[in-house]
């Protein structure tokens, strides 16, 4: 039996999948929720879909990567940045 190759998304990249994707938001009302640019969003769906794209292509195990610092916080957007005070989630 082989050994299943893995695929790991960041907490962030899978938010913005989940928000974008799954719950039908825009990219700007995404970035509002997650506490991050439009740009940031547009640039974290393509680093999730381009991931996600491969694993299902050539049968690899998705991870959803934690930090350390996450893993505590693991709720929906708890990877917003936390050192800019005023952006706050809805």
């Amino acid at each position: 039996m082989r050994e299943i190759e893995t695929v790991a998304i960041a907490l962030d990249e899978f938010e913005a999948v989940r928000l974008c994707d799954h719950e039908g938001l825009d990219q700007e009302e995404a970035g509002r929720r997650m506490g991050v640019s439009r740009g940031t969003v547009q640039r974290l769906l393509y680093g999730a879909r381009k991931q996600l794209v491969d694993a299902v292509l050539y049968q690899k195990a998705i991870l959803i990567n934690l930090r350390e610092s996450e893993v505590k916080n693991a709720g929906m957007h708890s990877h917003q940045r936390r050192d800019r005070p005023g952006r706050q989630c809805s």
